[in-house]
């Protein structure tokens, strides 16, 4: 029996508005992809971002383009070389692992060579608010090893003066999603070393980054829209000290592995990241986000309610995921 494809999106509510430097999300927007034989089926799912000219809309056009082929049984590789990257790749791409695994009754992490997982500490996320909001998300989260803070560039130092006193342990990482000029992470640099933040996430638009060559910053600054696929890693020496790895930039878990290896070849630290997705985006994720110096995979923990075998997230850790929803 041939393969069949079913492409649907898929909408989950999120447990509060979340806000970023570039506007503000209530739900989850996703797109899922499965790939079935009529006795073994593959699923997966990516997330279309408008940062990057995707919508749900486009997502399923790309995806349904390439039917007809993963029908007639194209593998991984005709599909990493027939589709870009983004998140409708990530899609298919993550889909096809999930098909083999199930079909071989062998887990990804060993058909992918990562071999045996173990639980990583994840950042937990606390969106754009005033400064007291703020500092009572981070006295909700002080049990959370690990705080990402979303920060536009008003009322820097008071939001987080505000955070730290609420989190007063949390490691501290920031993202203001390339809200910040060089000068004005110049003139706070010292400042956010002081109060034991850890990495500055994309603090300036990609394309417009030359100037962090120059720049003496004490905290690590991180490459994450500036940075898709591996193909991009040259440009970013001097600039970055470390990059942001996520599925839905790399076009799928694939790439993502291979992104990683010559990213930490280049000499660069390693973060692994997602958009605001259920357990199924993060799922594979998890297999590339062992040993990365910071892991930032709490997306379902933003949602009203994740889907069914959802991912365990006790203690501020992500643990693999099961068989039964993914790998």
């Amino acid at each position: 029996m041939g393969r069949s494809v079913i492409v649907r999106s898929e909408s989950f509510p999120l447990a509060r508005p979340f806000a970023i430097s570039r506007g503000v999300k209530t739900a989850a927007d996703v797109v899922v992809v499965k790939i079935s034989d009529g006795e073994t089926s593959g699923h997966a799912e990516c997330v279309p971002y408008p940062r990057y000219d995707e919508t749900v809309d486009g997502v399923i056009a790309e995806i349904e383009a390439v039917v007809p082929a993963l029908e007639a049984g194209a593998d991984r590789d005709a599909i990493n070389a027939t589709m870009s990257a983004g998140a409708a790749r990530n899609a298919v791409d993550c889909a096809l692992w999930d098909f083999e695994a199930k079909a071989t009754g062998t887990r990804v992490a060993e058909l992918s060579g990562v071999g045996g997982l173990k639980p990583e500490i994840t950042a937990e996320t606390i969106g754009i608010g005033t400064a007291d909001e703020m500092g009572a998300r981070a006295a909700e989260l002080n049990a959370a090893p690990l705080l990402k803070i979303k920060l536009d560039a008003k009322d820097v130092r008071k939001r987080l003066d505000a955070i730290r006193e609420g989190a007063p342990n949390a490691r501290l990482i920031i993202d203001p999603n390339e809200g910040w000029t060089v000068d004005f992470i110049a003139e706070n640099g010292t400042y956010l070393a002081d109060i034991g933040v850890e990495m500055l996430e994309q603090p300036v638009p990609a394309g417009a980054d030359a100037g962090l060559r120059d720049l003496d910053c004490p905290v690590p600054i991180c490459a994450d829209e500036s940075l898709h696929t591996s193909a991009d890693l040259p440009a970013l020496k001097g600039l970055y000290d470390m990059v942001n790895i996520k599925l839905d930039k790399t076009g799928g878990l694939t790439e993502a592995l291979n992104l990683k290896r010559q990213a930490i070849d280049m000499g660069f630290e390693i973060m692994v990241g997602c958009m605001v997705g259920t357990s199924l985006a993060m799922a594979p994720a998890v297999l590339v986000a062992q040993g990365a110096k910071i892991v930032d995979l709490d997306g379902p923990l933003l949602l009203k309610e994740d889907r069914e075998n959802g991912i365990d997230f006790t203690d501020g850790l992500i643990r693999p995921a099961s068989s039964a929803l993914w790998g």
